[in-house]
């Protein structure tokens, strides 16, 4: 079945959205294989979710083919396979259209685009062993609704074709009874944001910003909906349909 949540890998787990993804999914009684590139912040990670052997860390950079293989080859030795991979590792910066750099470019759709693309790729075939599975990759609201003072056009290239894959693996894969669904956050309280996230409430017509708290209620339902494949599920207090 599609729709179990009994062994899950997470990427970007160390902080923010990925750590508060792990918590809660341990909490509904999964065993994790938790990713993320820094090894010591990772491992503090791992520490901090206090679930013991339920909990295993494999860091490095999802960009990397030797680490998906990696992420992958633990969920098989320690779980027995994945039921639910989370692609939630990626970047984000802001720059001008014409001062990004092809540096800037190759860097954003390393993790982004790359590292999903590895990843899935990696654990697509222990899913198909295992009857089924269910694929959520992390995009962003800003790919259908941008913002005229966010100039951010390198990073959209690469969460574009994130979306762009998911809706695509999401018809290939359903044969497998593996759905492939993206989750798409608006402006949510991370480290990645920095402190001023609330001045950005505004651009909500919910009239705040989002919390970890409803990206992962969102990813739990992707998780479980075993009807609901090649969708977009936009966590964003309303700010892609109107403000």
């Amino acid at each position: 079945m599609s729709n179990r949540i009994d062994r899950v890998i997470i990427t970007g787990a160390s902080s923010g959205i990925g750590l508060d993804l792990a918590r809660r999914f341990l909490a509904e009684g999964s065993s994790l294989v938790v990713n993320g590139r820094d090894p010591e912040k990772l491992d503090r990670a791992r520490r901090s979710l206090d679930g013991g052997a339920r909990v295993v860390a494999v860091p490095g950079h999802v960009g990397e083919r030797a680490t998906a293989r990696a992420v992958v080859a633990a969920a098989r030795e320690h779980f027995g396979g994945v039921d639910v991979l989370i692609n939630n590792a990626g970047i984000f910066g802001v720059k001008p259209f014409l001062e990004s750099t092809e540096e800037d470019l190759d860097r954003f759709f390393a993790t982004n685009l790359k590292g999903t693309f590895l990843m899935t790729q990696a654990a697509v075939p222990l899913m198909i062993e295992g009857g089924g599975g269910s694929i959520i990759n992390v995009g962003t609201v800003l790919v259908q609704q941008a913002m005229m003072g966010m100039p951010v056009s390198a990073a959209m290239a690469s969460k574009g074709g994130v979306h762009a894959l998911t809706v695509s693996l999401a018809a290939e894969l359903a044969r497998h009874d593996i759905r492939v669904n993206t989750l798409a956050p608006g402006i949510i309280r991370t480290p990645l944001i920095g402190e001023d996230a609330d001045s950005m409430a505004s651009f909500h017509p919910l009239g705040r910003i989002g919390e970890v708290r409803d990206t992962t209620d969102a990813a739990l339902f992707l998780a479980r909906a075993g009807f609901v494949t090649g969708t977009t599920l936009d966590v964003d207090g309303g700010y892609s349909h109107g403000r």
